[in-house]
């Protein structure tokens, strides 16, 4: 699994980015048919599925990152059961294309999160704050075990028979050509 270092990068966050864009595509076109709370229930909801994604990414504690993944899990879901809601009206007809785009997004952004949530609840971690002595010992051992693999390969001999292996070439910071 991808460690992600910003929470732009989760394909999640793209996705649900993607939606609220969609969104206002279609609150912007002039002349849709929708009440003014309608519309903005539907850009609050939209938008609360990317911020409480970021929300959590930023937070410290598993806990608290499945609260906000949960948070956005609902707002997509009110987006969702929004699209429901108003799909047969037929003024709505000439954007009902846009209305299953919408609605494909948000069911999209709910199943990534509940499967996110799911690992998270099956994972030893619990987040930054709770890391167990063992796991920090794993973790320190990783590292370690990565660095000497790298010192080694940097300090090769020409003679070696690995020298020219692409992962000693790029451990001696040379640019390997394909």
């Amino acid at each position: 699994m991808p460690k992600y270092q910003k929470f732009e990068d989760l394909p999640v966050w793209r996705d649900a980015a993607r939606l609220y864009n969609r969104v206002l595509d279609l609150l912007e076109e002039p002349g849709v048919p929708l009440t003014p709370g309608f519309r903005n229930q539907l850009d609050r909801a939209a938008l609360s599925v990317s911020n409480n994604i970021a929300e959590g990414f930023e937070r410290v504690t598993t806990n608290e990152l499945n609260a906000f993944l949960a948070i956005a899990r609902g707002s997509a879901g009110e987006v969702r059961s929004m699209m429901a809601v108003v799909r047969d009206r037929p003024k709505l007809k000439p954007i009902l294309r846009q209305l299953q785009e919408i609605r494909s997004l948000s069911e999209s952004c709910a199943k990534q999160l509940t499967a996110w949530t799911a690992s998270i609840e099956n994972s030893p971690v619990q987040g930054k704050r709770h890391l167990t002595g063992e796991m920090k010992d794993k973790r320190e051992a990783a590292q370690r075990s990565k660095d000497y693999r790298l010192n080694f390969l940097r300090n090769l001999k020409p003679e070696h028979p690995l020298y020219q292996s692409p992962e000693a070439r790029v451990a001696r910071g040379e640019a390997i050509q394909e």
